[in-house]
């Protein structure tokens, strides 16, 4: 470094300006080709050595913050001029480590909750999560900073880490992605129950989405892959819940829509009411 010191100091401010621009450029070159690199090493080994891409993610965003800290400090440490700058800034070391400590408070906080996420793995890029009771969707990406996921409207929600760290994680596919969906319909207490039992078993068992989860001891009682029970007897009707099983969220909800249109149509051409509320009304003539 002391000879490109000498140098530039030989050659002139214009080519110390060259220099930090060279060192720059060379930096962003490294960055991407890095990333490049290591996506496509992704692409490769993902799936034959089961690696989880999150790793690959937020090291490839770590990467390329530290090699902007290492351009920094080259030039810095080659230009004379911008050493003592570096060595003005450190002497006000106390001042300016107690700004930067209360404005980026937040800031280490989403990096360490960032660290948390992908040694911890409460969720995985790819994974069908929901964050506490407003958000959910497929984790895209998770980054130093924040965490972006691709909800159903196929807009992206992006999250600082921080807040994920304190809410409560619903995740649909990290162990298992199958998902047993509770379909729920009322019927009229003058309607058959066991009528109307078969008919949410047909229809459920006929939908493209569903899959048969019983266990082979269950297969062997002849127990119905449908389960159906009732679970409340209300004021004006009996709620009936089916237990459905999906490969997936995205499966069991399209599923569960299709059943209630179904269902409802199969109900009135066999004669199931599902009742709705009736008041009836007195009205009184003062004499």
């Amino acid at each position: 470094m002391g000879a490109i010191e000498n140098i530039l100091q030989d050659l002139g401010v214009g080519y110390k300006v060259l220099f930090v621009i060279f060192v720059t450029i060379i930096g962003f070159i490294v960055s991407k080709l890095l990333r490049f690199f290591m996506s496509r090493l992704l692409k490769r080994s993902a799936k034959k050595l089961n690696v989880d891409p999150t790793n690959y993610n937020f090291l490839k965003n770590a990467v390329s913050f530290l090699i902007f800290i290492i351009v920094v400090i080259i030039s810095f440490y080659s230009i004379p001029e911008l050493k003592s700058i570096g060595v003005s800034l450190l002497a006000s070391a106390g001042i300016l480590a107690a700004i930067i400590g209360f404005a980026s408070q937040q800031a280490f906080s989403n990096i360490i909750s960032g660290i948390f996420i992908v040694i911890f793995k409460p969720f995985r890029v790819g994974d069908y999560i929901r964050i506490g009771e407003l958000n959910f969707g497929s984790v895209e990406d998770i980054t130093l900073r924040h965490t972006v996921i691709k909800n159903p409207e196929n807009r992206r929600v992006i999250i600082p880490n921080s807040v994920i760290s304190s809410e409560t994680i619903l995740n649909s596919t990290i162990s298992d992605p199958r998902i047993c969906t509770f379909l729920e319909v009322g019927i009229s207490y003058f309607s058959s129950i066991d009528l109307a039992t078969r008919i949410m078993q047909d229809e459920a068992m006929s939908h493209p989405n569903f899959i048969d989860n019983r266990s082979e001891d269950e297969k062997k009682g002849n127990q119905s892959p449908i389960t159906v029970r009732v679970i409340q007897l209300g004021e004006s009707s009996v709620v009936l819940r089916a237990y459905i099983w999906a490969e997936n969220s995205g499966n069991a909800f399209t599923m569960k829509c299709d059943l209630f249109k179904s269902i409802k149509e199969r109900f009135e051409r066999e004669g199931i009411e599902i009742p709705f509320p009736h008041h009836t009304v007195y009205l009184r003539q003062n004499k």
